[in-house]
């Protein structure tokens, strides 16, 4: 599906592999991936996504319809159907598209966020693009927290995310339990914690994510 599978080589610095993160859509599955789609089709795939990533900013998953996908996208709502299957599967492929866009950054991208820069600025801008992703996908997010609770902490997408901040954090304070720490601090982007910082209290992203790092005072 993209990604790469657990035992592939990572990035070289110990930072974990990427694992696949959500169950497939019909048509986003490795056959049909954008690795191996003709050109055309991967652009129409992007344009779908895109439209699709639109209404739920502007107006909430619940807005999503194939009809409203397929006029925003300006492609026919049969290919969209055939694409896609259902709106519950194009907002499954929506989450699995923007968490690999995500997990490539922080992976392989460039520095602070992607390797090459110390431990301590790469942690921070990891939080930082958490916040900003959690902020974006919020309403999806929270729908599926929502719907169960648990299954985040053992989603391919978490796990990743979880070594991922352990190995940064045993690189600042060595010695600290940093898988404890990694899913503490973890824990402040659970959905409902952010909708209700965010929406319910209108804390700008800026606070939340200078709260985030003196929570665990993470410079000391």
């Amino acid at each position: 599906m993209g990604t790469r599978t657990p035992g592939t080589p990572g990035t070289g610095d110990g930072s974990p592999p990427l694992l696949t993160v959500l169950p497939a859509a019909p048509g986003t599955g490795p056959a049909s991936g954008p690795a191996t789609e003709r050109a055309d089709a991967a652009r129409n795939r992007r344009r779908i996504l895109d439209a699709a990533a639109r209404i739920v900013a502007e107006k909430g998953p619940d807005a999503v319809t194939m009809n409203q996908v397929a006029h925003a996208s300006g492609i026919g709502v049969g290919t969209v159907y055939r694409r896609f299957g259902d709106v519950s599967q194009l907002l499954w492929a929506l989450l699995d598209d923007r968490e690999r866009q995500f997990q490539e950054a922080y992976m392989s991208g460039p520095p602070p966020l992607g390797p090459g820069a110390p431990a301590g600025e790469r942690l921070d801008a990891f939080l930082d693009a958490l916040v900003d992703r959690v902020a974006e996908q919020r309403a999806i997010l929270l729908a599926a927290h929502s719907a169960a609770p648990r299954a985040r902490y053992h989603s391919g997408a978490y796990q990743v995310m979880h070594t991922h901040v352990a190995m940064l954090l045993s690189r600042i304070r060595p010695g600290a339990d940093s898988a404890l720490l990694a899913h503490l601090l973890l824990g402040s982007f659970s959905p409902d914690l952010m909708h209700h910082l965010t929406v319910e209290q209108g804390l700008p992203a800026e606070r939340v994510k200078a709260g985030v790092r003196q929570l665990l005072a993470l410079r000391t």
